[in-house]
């Protein structure tokens, strides 16, 4: 039996299914801290192809550059960890994928890697839509497995709610 997170990220993914389809639009991520748990709520429902498109895993800064684009001076200046490198992930996304919204999360999972400014469970994200380029920042409390699946909640919950609001 599904957990209640389970089910509550296994509606939202219906759900954006479901919109997505309905507008002929393409979905990809671009995932840190979730190492692509976020690309795989979505491709676990069947027919997701059709709605999901990719998902890059750019959990190292090298990845980031060298998969989305984003650059090593922006990493340099503000940390993996922050708006800028969110936001740059989530252009990255849409610039190298076949798709018409992304989202992007880059946070500090824990249980170590934490500082004073970006304590473990600070989680950057952001989101491509055709209504333009969304961020915001969250902390999450609990564990590494609590921090990294409220990050997949938030992210498409939010998603699911931007792409309501610019129909």
């Amino acid at each position: 039996m599904a957990s209640p997170l389970n089910a509550s990220v296994d509606d939202l993914v219906a759900q954006l299914a479901a919109l997505l389809t309905a507008r002929g639009w393409m979905l990809a991520s671009a995932e840190s801290c979730t190492g692509g748990m976020i690309a795989a709520a979505c491709t676990d429902l069947a027919g997701s192809s059709a709605w999901f498109e990719r998902g890059f895993v750019s959990y190292s800064n090298a990845a980031k550059t060298e998969l989305l684009g984003v650059p090593t001076g922006l990493i340099a200046t503000h940390g993996a960890v922050s708006e800028a490198v969110a936001r740059a992930m989530a252009q990255g996304a849409l610039a190298h994928a076949h798709a018409q919204c992304a989202v992007a999360v880059t946070g500090v999972a824990g249980p170590t890697g934490g500082s004073a400014d970006k304590p473990v469970g600070t989680v950057w994200f952001a989101w491509a839509t055709p209504g333009g380029l969304h961020s915001e920042c969250q902390r999450f409390d609990g564990g590494r497995a609590a921090v990294r699946s409220a990050t997949v909640e938030h992210s498409l919950r939010t998603l699911m709610d931007l792409l309501h609001s610019s129909a």
